[in-house]
């Protein structure tokens, strides 16, 4: 695999920042269908270290009810992955941020497995988030197309995630390890628990090969300064999301309001 920007992008942001980094999710076409690009925008210049776009989906399992909204509000907008692409189509001649695309593997598969990567390495896109992906049908099937295409697969981790298969995931990845704070939906509030740190420490323990980022349950800048003190970074989602909607009709100001709040 030639070393593509947006093959180099992720492992470029980890070799530079060695703390604090800024994972944000925003879900395309949301909260109107045309902020996809402007949200993504201003993202970057407040100071998003990296950002995650949700492809919307009728069935988001594993998102609580502030990305499920959002998910259906941006399907009634119109947003399709074509209409996605298209919005994509010049961002890297306005930003550098790496960015990855995070959805469910039916709509992938639906618009084309092989379409979907090249669309997405033509849109700059950096890597892909696919909870639903088996391991296997990845190592098998799909990762020579990523590999072809420039893209990272990035693989989630939770709690209860015996310590084999986390080895396995850190030796197919080559960006970075979402680790799941916990075994419930996105959305949730509240400072981590003792449990919970637990398992911060332990994956922090092991000596993997890829940095992690701890995601699910950021919402503010204790939670993410907390998340920090185990891993490189963290990611918001939830939070974020409920904000852009509360502050759609300012969100250059929301955007800069949120991030310099969850930085502290």
């Amino acid at each position: 695999m030639t070393d593509s920007p947006s093959a180099s992008r992720i492992r470029d942001l980890f070799a530079r920042r060695s703390g604090r980094i800024l994972s944000v999710f925003c879900t395309a076409g949301f909260p109107r269908l045309h902020d996809t690009v402007p949200v993504l925008r201003e993202l970057s210049a407040a100071g998003a270290d990296l950002i995650e776009i949700g492809m919307p989906f009728s069935d988001p399992i594993a998102d609580g009810p502030a990305i499920q909204h959002s998910n259906q509000t941006a399907i009634q907008n119109g947003l399709t992955l074509s209409v996605l692409f298209e919005q994509l189509r010049d961002i890297r001649q306005e930003l550098q941020t790496p960015l990855i695309l995070m959805g469910y593997l039916n709509p992938v598969l639906q618009y084309g497995m092989e379409r979907f990567c090249r669309d997405a390495q033509a849109a700059g896109i950096d890597g892909l988030i696919l909870p639903d992906l088996p391991m296997h049908e990845y190592e098998t099937r799909y990762r020579a197309l990523f590999r072809q295409h420039g893209l990272t697969a990035v693989f989630l981790i939770t709690p209860q995630t015996p310590e084999e298969r986390i080895r396995r995931i850190d030796g197919l990845s080559e960006g970075f390890i979402y680790a799941v704070s916990t075994d419930s939906t996105t959305g949730r509030t509240g400072s981590f628990s003792e449990a919970q740190e637990a398992y911060f420490q332990r994956i922090a323990g092991m000596g993997l090969r890829n940095p992690v980022l701890i995601g699910f349950g950021i919402h503010n800048a204790e939670t993410f300064a907390a998340a920090c003190r185990h891993a490189p970074g963290a990611i918001v989602g939830s939070a974020f999301i409920k904000a852009v909607e509360a502050g759609r009709e300012d969100l250059p100001g929301t955007v800069r309001s949120f991030v310099a709040g969850l930085r502290g």
